[in-house]
């Protein structure tokens, strides 16, 4: 079966699309939730790429999701590549938009996208070979990789009851997608998607957006992070619980989330020498934890890839 792969990307360092935000939303440096590190362009992508070249060559079509943008390096004349701008897949009264996560909620709308896909933040590479048997079981069906939180309704429950305190806006929007599984389904996903590269049917997704309609239409026009977005995690636990897809559990040898604002991380990813990995930016960053990761990126991967323009 043909597996596509599907990114999001932007360049938060093109002084056009930062006049676009700005015109749009206002000046948003100082906002946690929608900060520098949301946004700003590392080069992750083309060492994304080389790790799809060097570690899963059997990708069919690779689909990058961008803003009236295209990363200057890339070769788009190769037949693997396709981008794909936001107006294309997203209603005008969603646009302008800088929330990945109503972005996510249309990716089902990519014209062409196989049925079987693959999705990924443009931080997300690969660290080890990988095979469609990876992503998708013998019956077809995606493998759902999750962290596992057996008690974290209940820490939710005393963070924000007992303690009085407001949740992260991440925490809240995959809280979001649980209770609305919950209320349809009856149970509560405690874990969580492990924020790397995962795997997806198109009809999956297209039926979660049918079943929840109401609830995510009312999201789509949040133009920036907001803490009733309902995070995609609704995507892995709709499937799990019709029994649609298969649950696995992450270790770090699995998958690992560098923040790269903490250089022990580096020590860690050589001790696990994960499967999957995704060098985190954040508000915590700084620009030099942004080089640091970029020359890490450089040594890992430093062959060019075929995406890549000569």
């Amino acid at each position: 079966m043909d597996i596509d792969l599907v990114y999001l990307w932007v360049n938060g360092n093109d002084p056009k699309w930062i006049a676009k935000r700005q015109a749009s939303i206002g000046d948003l440096s100082l906002d946690d939730v929608n900060c520098k590190g949301r946004y700003v362009d590392n080069q992750e992508l083309k060492y994304s790429l080389r790790s799809v070249e060097k570690y899963a060559p059997w990708i069919h079509k690779i689909f990058i999701v961008t803003d009236d943008q295209v990363p200057e390096w890339l070769d788009t004349s190769h037949p693997k590549i396709q981008i794909v701008d936001h107006t294309e897949i997203m209603p005008p009264k969603c646009l302008p938009c800088f929330n990945s996560v109503v972005i996510e909620h249309h990716l089902h709308k990519i014209p062409g996208l196989a049925e079987h896909f693959l999705y990924a933040n443009d931080d997300m590479s690969f660290n080890q070979p990988v095979t469609p048997d990876t992503f998708f079981a013998k019956d077809a069906l995606p493998i759902m990789r999750m962290n596992w939180r057996p008690f974290k309704k209940l820490s939710i429950l005393y963070r924000t009851k007992v303690q009085g305190k407001h949740l992260t806006n991440y925490k809240q929007t995959i809280h979001n997608a649980a209770l609305l599984v919950e209320q349809k389904y009856g149970s509560y996903y405690s874990s969580k998607t492990h924020h790397n590269i995962d795997a997806y049917l198109k009809d999956s997704y297209e039926h979660v957006r049918q079943v929840f309609d109401k609830e995510i239409s009312a999201t789509l026009c949040n133009h920036v992070r907001a803490q009733n977005d309902i995070q995609r995690n609704i995507y892995s636990y709709v499937p799990l619980a019709e029994k649609r897809a298969h649950l696995c559990y992450v270790t770090q040898h699995t998958s690992f989330r560098f923040h790269i604002d903490n250089r022990k991380y580096y020590a860690k990813f050589k001790k696990y020498n994960p499967v999957f990995f995704c060098m985190n930016d954040s508000q915590f960053a700084n620009d030099d934890d942004r080089r640091h990761a970029a020359t890490f990126l450089q040594q890992l991967f430093p062959d060019k890839s075929q995406f890549e323009k000569l």
